[in-house]
């Protein structure tokens, strides 16, 4: 799944906090970056003080339940 024009990332955390499944970010490079995890997402975070937004993000979400989650989020931050 592309993510792109990502604005609300704290938003993006809390989904992604709620999620049951794995969720994964896909590196360039192909590597798989476990997002459910608190270090990863610090570390994410902290390589966006430069950037206010993400422009585009690949992800792979382990559950349908959570892939209509966050699909929802990005579609309009429907409930999360």
């Amino acid at each position: 799944m592309k993510l792109v024009n990502v604005n609300n990332v704290e938003g993006l955390f809390e989904v992604l906090d709620k999620c049951k499944g794995d969720v994964y970010l896909v590196s360039k490079e192909g590597d798989r970056i476990n997002l459910k995890s608190k270090l990863s997402q610090m570390l994410f975070t902290a390589n966006l003080f430069t950037k206010a937004n993400i422009n585009e993000l690949e992800l792979i979400v382990a559950e349908p339940e959570d892939m209509k989650r966050v699909v929802d989020f990005m579609m309009g931050g429907a409930n999360i």
